[in-house]
């Protein structure tokens, strides 16, 4: 395969390929390897557009552009963009299509320029490239292959999301008022293509364990410090009863630990914080009823959100199926995604591995991409 002079990104791309405006509506939608190209070529411009949780007004706008190049009418509220499929029937069920543009910023141990996409031994460098821009551009590219067919079982609906990595107001959740009769949804995340059909739910809690203040020179058997302890090895050893087949035990980490602002006093009140992942056994309202009730001569709870909560889909659900008849495999997710906000079953699936995400000089392969557009296509084309 020849590759274009001069190309920007170093990407392995035909010359017969077309990028440019004049030209973008000639391409079939069904045309997949070029579908899979030029949605490549949208995840450099992404990658060089900065777009941290909620200033994603311009990736927003790249985004919109691809809808248009293709003539698929979309809406858009705050940075959110949606789209519906051509032959979109009230009668029938929805089909979710999910995935974020926004991302975290880049740490300090980046090498290259986390703003600049380029590809070296087959890696597609950039902030944002593995997560979750390579599922966003994939699910973009699949939808667009089925934009315009006809009599399928199912309506798609394709929302390209934002704020997904602070868990923001103006993410996924504020737009699902809008979506009409969803059934299930596929998430992209970064999950080698393999079958996340669980995923643990978050709670975050701000714990404040109480005391005397005094000074430190003095008696004191009410230290919130010492107290503290006694709060910090519960939280280390307690066991909840109830695991799950998929997702494991409920995980409870305390992160931080805060207290006191001078040598000489003890002070009144030590704060820790704790990260615990909820399986799918629980309801996150149950988690904090279990920890208050432990807590309650010891400290004051308080919890940051209860609606992060986690996300499962049947194994025998047809979209599980279909993967599976592909050749994919199931597992449990511990990361979270906008899956959970959603009240419907959904899946996790795309490419990229997750282990890559929020690390320096971020890449996924482009050979994963093209991985990804093909597999959401065949499980889509399994059910629809």
């Amino acid at each position: 395969m020849e590759k274009l002079e001069n190309n920007k990104y170093n990407l392995p791309i035909d010359n017969n390929q077309v990028f440019d405006d004049s030209r973008a509506q000639l391409l079939k939608h069904s045309d997949t390897k070029q579908l899979t190209d030029k949605a490549i070529e949208l995840l450099c411009q992404l990658i060089e557009t900065p777009s941290f949780s909620s200033e994603e007004e311009k990736t927003a706008r790249l985004i919109e552009s691809w809808f248009i190049k293709h003539d698929i009418p979309f809406e858009r509220e705050n940075n959110n963009i949606w789209a519906y499929n051509k032959y979109f029937d009230e009668s029938k069920p929805t089909i979710l299509l999910n995935s974020h543009h926004d991302t975290v910023k880049p740490n300090g141990n980046y090498t290259n320029d986390p703003f600049k996409a380029f590809v070296e031994d087959g890696k597609l460098f950039g902030l944002g490239s593995n997560d979750a821009g390579g599922c966003l551009v994939s699910l973009i590219a699949t939808f667009t292959y089925f934009y315009d067919q006809e009599d399928l079982d199912y309506n798609l609906v394709i929302v390209a999301s934002a704020e997904e990595e602070s868990s923001g107001p103006l993410g996924l959740k504020s737009v699902l008022k809008y979506l009409k009769n969803v059934e299930f949804a596929i998430v992209g995340e970064p999950t080698l293509m393999q079958l996340a059909i669980a995923e643990k739910g978050l709670l975050v809690l701000d714990v404040s364990v109480k005391g005397t203040a005094s000074h430190a020179a003095h008696p004191n058997d009410n230290n919130s410090i010492y107290n503290a302890l006694e709060v910090i090895q519960w939280f280390k050893d307690y066991q909840f009863e109830k695991e799950s087949e998929t997702l494991g035990k409920v995980k409870m980490t305390v992160t931080q630990v805060n207290a006191g602002n001078q040598h000489n006093v003890v002070p009144s009140h030590c704060d820790v914080v704790v990260d615990i992942r909820v399986n799918d056994k629980y309801q996150n309202k149950e988690i904090l009823t279990i920890v208050k009730e432990a807590m309650s001569e010891y400290a004051e709870i308080k919890p940051r959100s209860l609606h992060l909560g986690s996300s499962s889909i049947p194994k025998d659900h047809a979209v599980v199926t279909s993967g599976i008849n592909l050749g994919r495999t199931t597992y449990g997710s511990p990361t979270l995604s906008d899956q959970s906000v959603l009240n419907c079953p959904s899946l996790k699936l795309g490419p990229g591995d997750s282990t890559r995400s929020h690390s320096a000089d971020e890449f996924i392969y482009v050979d994963e991409i093209k991985e990804g557009v093909d597999l959401y296509i065949k499980i889509l084309e399994g059910i629809l």
